[in-house]
């Protein structure tokens, strides 16, 4: 008789060895999340432009307006992108509070007793039953149950265990120790039998408890705050220079304007620092302009627009970087378990003796198929025909039958029954006028010389015909359960010679159907794929080699022993061609996703169970499933809330999507600030002077800026940014084709410039109109660059109509143009412009779309 603990024992052991309560990290707040928004490179650089821009109005040399843009967008950027990530937490801690309390069963004081699962300590005696959640670690020391596993090592087959008489202090882990005899951890579920066990371990001494605490580490950055960094850096660099050179530039022409050094030096001082100060004014307006300060709004915008789209699709966005990141895949370690497969055992196929599959066409098969099933079984079909109990292949068999036919033979009794045990491997049931039977095909067909034929005849077995679709099915780890019946009465552990084979069913837990077409295209994206289970590896190999993870010579197959004998050096060595990994602990996913990071690549992590938190935490980007534990769904990135391989490849797309539309804006700014650097640097050596005013460099910003991260942050996801090589995570945003473009367009505006403001051909008649007019050309120039930087395609109208945003942003610009030119007056220092001279702007303009073909044309041979 188990007495338990005594109330004194249970407060001495909580003292000494601690509570059973798993603690998580408290929800990040909102000022958490806003203040962290600030990190941002480019938010860092806008925001030191603002201060330098501060101190110059203050000084009366400038204006507030721009700073305000700039505060305005900073504070707008931060804001988005806080808001919904603590949106999104919320919510999801919202759904995790309406699920009940876990409680156990323990005997306590000689009584037993139901406690909260949090109240458990060391040494409890804990009753088990089928359906229980183990609440601790620890062995079993009383009766005999079936353990699923799949929560912590990703193993749908059953676990049996038994009672020890040992004493254990300690569980020393393994990858055999989860399918022992005795061991048992929290967190695993009690399909079949009842016992009891002493708890050995609780809280966050347990395995559970442990991967929790590992979680605790900080995220590593992700791959586009890193190229973002790189590219801050970049056009910081450019900004500096190209200031300082305007700078340069501007203090000689007023030197040579007043005719040389002496001329300037004996000026008045106040005239002098204004010259300067006026100078300096417009080279950092110049800088204002050439740092993309619509990249992070548009980066926040982008996300939080694909984050809603997402999750129409069932993909719930828990951290909108996230969406991005799964574009940079590199690597992609996929938990099996109702990930790649289904996540539970079902009949995949049936064959009768003649291994054809007779059991749409045979009522004599249907209806004996179903009393060897639904008479023979440990689970009960309640009125709404509701499946309770039984075990895991029990339950596979009931659903394989047909919903309707489930009580259609209620009224035939069941005299006598045979319970399945493993060492006669079958279990029977006596009906009215025959006896059923179900077992393994090596015990049944021991004895049974004959099958039924669809047409209700019986005839002889091909015992090796049989035996060898069997051979075929194990070596994809198929289980084969057979069928039989006997007009004999059921005589205890003893089947009887009249046994007629009715069929055969074929048990796993099988591929997806779209998780196979969803891993063929992810690969061909460039991801490596890495199946990791606790399955052993025979079952691995079938598995992955179905779902098409398995195809060359060179793949490799490694279990959790032969990892952990390698070094990290000889893993990395191996990881390139590496597929599957079977008998996984937790460690090796943790291990396996740190080695992939220090080899700069962009990691991936999908899964559903506990064991798989850690390494969703650690990963890059965590893909948690929705049927999944609370657990891998607080650590994960990306939640896929219909379990589908096929949501991970549509992120993939989407996150490529906004990459690539990055880079779009990234190229369309750039190409006109080149340009902007360039002719206010060498215009005033040239006689140019000043060409544009810090009111028409303000709008052009605008349009640079907001209105063009507005324009191709809605760009639609093509299929072909599925055929390009994911980015490594120090590669640079700015490609090697990006800074070509980049120079080719910048240099080309810079020619049209001068070509305007100083061939005679195209003399407006007084320096207002000449002016207005080049303030139209630069504009008109980045309007059709935009048209440019949407494809790498000769076809600039490639799926234009799925962006109306951009078609009517681009036709705001130009009616607001001409409206400055005729009404801007004196705020943009514009004059109105006649047809003709509309007209050669325009064609001057659209030069620059031929030339963007040439380049497009040539890079594409080159490289």
């Amino acid at each position: 008789m188990i007495k338990g603990l005594s109330s004194k024992d249970v407060k001495e052991n909580r003292k000494k060895f601690g509570d059973n309560v798993i603690y998580e990290a408290p929800p990040e707040t909102f000022w958490k999340k806003f203040k962290d928004a600030f990190n941002d490179p480019i938010i860092k650089i806008l925001l030191g432009i603002a201060v330098i821009m501060s101190v110059i109005a203050l000084l009366g040399y400038g204006q507030f307006s721009e700073i305000i843009g700039i505060i305005i967008s900073v504070i707008l950027v931060t804001f988005i992108s806080a808001r919904t990530e603590v949106a999104s937490d919320r919510e999801y801690r919202k759904l995790k509070k309406k699920a009940r309390k876990e409680t156990c069963k323990v005997y306590r004081d000689g009584k037993a007793m139901e406690i909260n699962v949090d109240e458990v300590v060391v040494a409890d005696c804990i009753i088990l039953q089928s359906g229980d959640k183990i609440p601790a670690d620890g062995i079993l020391i009383q009766g005999s149950i079936c353990v699923d596993n799949s929560c912590l090592n990703g193993e749908t087959e059953e676990c049996k265990k038994v009672a020890t008489g040992k004493t254990y202090d300690e569980i020393a882990i393994t990858g055999d120790t989860f399918v022992d005899k005795s061991s048992l951890f929290r967190g695993t579920i009690v399909v079949n039998g009842s016992g009891v066990m002493r708890a050995l371990k609780t809280g966050m001494n347990t395995t559970m408890g442990a991967m929790a605490n590992d979680m605790a580490e900080d995220n590593v950055e992700s791959p586009l705050k890193i190229k973002l960094e790189d590219l801050a850096n970049k056009i910081s660099t450019f900004g500096y220079i190209g200031a300082i050179f305007i700078l340069i530039a501007l203090i000689l022409n007023k030197i040579i304007l007043v005719g040389g050094v002496k001329n300037f030096i004996v000026l008045d001082n106040i005239i002098i620092l204004k010259e300067f100060l006026e100078a300096l004014m417009m080279s950092i307006a110049i800088v204002v302009m050439a740092v993309p300060e619509g990249l992070p709004l548009m980066i926040a915008l982008v996300l939080m627009k694909n984050t809603s789209k997402m999750l129409r699709n069932n993909i719930l966005v828990r951290k909108s970087v996230g969406i991005e990141t799964a574009g940079s895949l590199n690597i992609l370690f996929s938990d099996k378990t109702g990930t790649i497969t289904k996540g539970h055992l079902e009949v995949i196929e049936f064959f009768d003796g003649d291994i054809k599959d007779s059991i749409k066409d045979s009522d004599y098969i249907k209806k004996l198929l179903n009393l060897c099933i639904g008479k023979n079984t440990d689970c009960i079909i309640d009125e709404k025909n509701n499946i309770i109990g039984g075990n895991a292949t029990d339950r596979a068999l009931i659903q394989f039958l047909p919903k309707k036919d489930l009580k259609k033979y209620n009224n035939v009794k069941i005299i006598n029954v045979q319970q399945f045990n493993s060492a006669f491997k079958y279990s029977a049931a006596q009906l009215n006028d025959i006896t059923v039977y179900k077992g393994a095909p090596e015990k049944l067909l021991s004895k049974a010389n004959k099958y039924i034929t669809s047409s209700g005849e019986i005839s002889n077995l091909n015992k090796n015909k049989i035996n060898k679709k069997i051979d075929e099915l194990a070596s994809k780890s198929i289980r084969v359960l057979a069928f039989g019946y006997s007009k004999n009465k059921l005589i205890e552990n003893t089947l009887p010679d009249d046994l007629i084979i009715v069929g055969f069913v074929c048990i796993r837990d099988d591929v997806r159907p779209e998780a196979r077409k969803a891993i063929k295209e992810v690969m061909n994206a460039g991801v490596q794929v890495v199946m990791i289970t606790g399955d052993r590896k025979e079952t691995a190999v079938a598995i992955s080699k179905d779902c098409g993870l398995l195809k060359k010579n060179t793949d490799v197959v490694l279990t959790s022993d032969e990892l952990n004998k390698m070094s990290d050096k000889e893993v990395k060595k191996v990881l390139p061609n590496l597929r599957v990994i079977a008998r996984a602990l937790p460690t090796d996913k943790s291990r396996m996703v740190k080695l992939a990071q220090e080899l700069n690549l962009v990691c991936g992590m999908t899964g559903d169970g506990v064991n798989d938190a850690p390494a969703l935490k650690r990963a890059d980007v965590g893909f948690a499933m929705g049927s999944g534990t609370d657990v891998a769904k607080e650590v994960s990135d990306i939640v896929i809330l219909d379990d589908n391989f096929k949501s991970i490849k549509s992120a993939i797309l989407y996150g490529r999507t906004i990459y690539n539309n990055i880079l779009k804006f990234i190229k369309f700014q750039l190409s006109t600030d080149v340009c902007a650097v360039a002719v206010c640097s060498i215009g005033p050596f040239v006689g140019v002077g000043q060409p544009l005013g810090i009111a028409q460099i303000l709008w052009i910003n605008l349009i640079m800026d907001g209105l063009g991260a507005l324009a191709l942050g809605s760009e639609p996801a093509f299929k072909r940014y599925m055929d390009e090589r994911p980015k490594s995570r120090t590669q640079s945003i700015i490609s090697k084709d990006m800074i070509i473009q980049i120079l080719t367009i910048g240099t080309w505006i810079t020619i049209l410039s001068f070509i305007f403001l100083k061939s005679p051909k195209y003399s407006f008649g007084n320096e207002k109109e000449q002016l207005t007019g080049y303030f139209c050309l630069f504009v008109l120039t980045a309007v059709f660059n935009g048209f440019n930087v949407r494809s790498e395609k000769l076809n600039l109208f490639d799926r234009l109509y799925e962006n109306f945003a951009f078609i009517k942003i681009m036709g705001i610009i130009v009616i607001i143009q001409i409206l400055l030119t005729k009404y801007g007056g004196y705020l943009f220092d514009c004059v109105p412009l006649t047809l003709n001279q509309w007209t050669s702007i325009l064609l001057l303009a659209i030069t620059i779309i031929p030339v963007d073909m040439i380049r497009k044309l040539i890079t594409k041979k080159l490289f």
